[in-house]
């Protein structure tokens, strides 16, 4: 039996499914309930045939059973509404939308559809535990963070860390998704015949993580998505001009001095072997985010590239990691899956 209880409000989707894998192979935690107004009365199983073995079946979300961790997976909009019932019910709320990353009502405003809690803002933490530890510990309200801005920021937090940056410079990030990001609803350009074979811009501006990557790196990023033939992952590879000269040594520094000691960042810059740079394949199921760098002398560039798996680093794993910090268990508890080797699309 685990130390804590816990629920996933939104269990039927691709992310509350990986939330359950994590959580039914996590020490410390026992899943007592799953949600899903669609799927009520169904196991889990129906759903993820993955989970098969798990006994447990879905029920009625306005039936909340009170547990110690509430993870809610729902689309964006349905947390800030029923953000009591989910309090009431759980004393640490870990919300996989965007509902409660941002800081100001403003933001909301700007990037999304307003906001209609917005009083709750300033009690959130963002779940990325390498931005924001120290804050995490003994959160009660946590945002777990959009994938393509977690790969963007997993990739330039190191520069801005220690110096390299001060948010002067310009910096343009461009990033591949796989089609699990569209949720397992999808849609149209979701669907095999039509995302088979496309690499398709489908956010060339505009893009709603820009926000949380301006709020935590304090810069304005030339920020484009696209869409191509993966099912997990976020790749992002940012082309970054420092303002003065930057050597490979300065670049180690920083990166090592971020990252050396953090259990889920794997530096991969230039090594040998095939897989020389960071690559979604090589974390696919896994909550590691590797991260690499090369520089360009000549053009007085340096190119960052960064990893992850969109529904694990980008979403579930991070919620299981921040709520893991925020209860003072082993950062690494129930997420010491390591990636295949060979794999097919990831």
């Amino acid at each position: 039996m685990g130390e804590y209880t816990a629920s996933v409000v939104g269990g039927t989707g691709f992310t509350g499914g990986e939330l359950l894998r994590l959580l039914n192979g996590h020490p410390e935690f026992d899943v007592v309930q799953a949600t899903s107004r669609s799927k009520a009365n169904k196991t889990v199983g129906h759903s993820h045939p993955n989970l098969r073995g798990m006994d447990l079946r879905f029920s009625d979300p306005d039936d909340l059973e009170s547990v110690d961790v509430l993870f809610a997976a729902t689309p964006h909009g349905v947390s800030m509404e029923q953000i009591d019932e989910f309090q009431d019910a759980a004393g640490t709320v870990v919300d996989l939308s965007a509902d409660f990353r941002l800081d100001t009502e403003a933001q909301y405003d700007e990037w999304y559809d307003g906001h209609t809690r917005p009083e709750l803002l300033a009690e959130s933490e963002y779940a990325l535990p390498e931005l924001n530890r120290e804050n995490l510990e003994g959160a009660d309200l946590i945002a777990s963070g959009g994938c393509n801005a977690t790969a963007t920021i997993m990739g330039l937090l190191p520069l801005f860390e220690h110096d390299v940056l001060d948010g002067s410079e310009q910096v343009v990030v461009d990033v591949k998704v796989g089609s699990s990001e569209g949720g397992a609803g999808g849609g149209e350009a979701s669907s095999h015949p039509e995302r088979s074979g496309v690499v398709r811009p489908y956010a060339p501006t505009g893009h709603r993580h820009e926000a949380e990557i301006e709020q935590f790196l304090g810069i304005d990023v030339s920020f484009t998505v696209h869409a191509v033939e993966m099912i997990r992952g976020a790749s992002a590879t940012c082309h970054v001009f420092p303002n003065g000269p930057v050597s490979k040594g300065d670049l180690w520094k920083a990166y090592r001095g971020s990252y050396e000691d953090e259990p889920f960042v794997e530096l991969v810059a230039g090594g040998g072997g095939v897989y020389r740079y960071p690559e979604p394949k090589a974390v696919a199921g896994t909550n590691k985010a590797e991260v690499g760098f090369e520089l360009d002398p000549s053009n007085k560039r340096v190119v960052v590239f960064s990893a992850i798996d969109n529904m694990m680093k980008g979403s579930a794993g991070q919620a299981v990691h921040a709520a893991n910090v925020a209860l003072g268990l082993d950062e690494t508890a129930g997420l010491d899956f390591q990636g295949l080797h060979p794999v097919g699309a990831p």
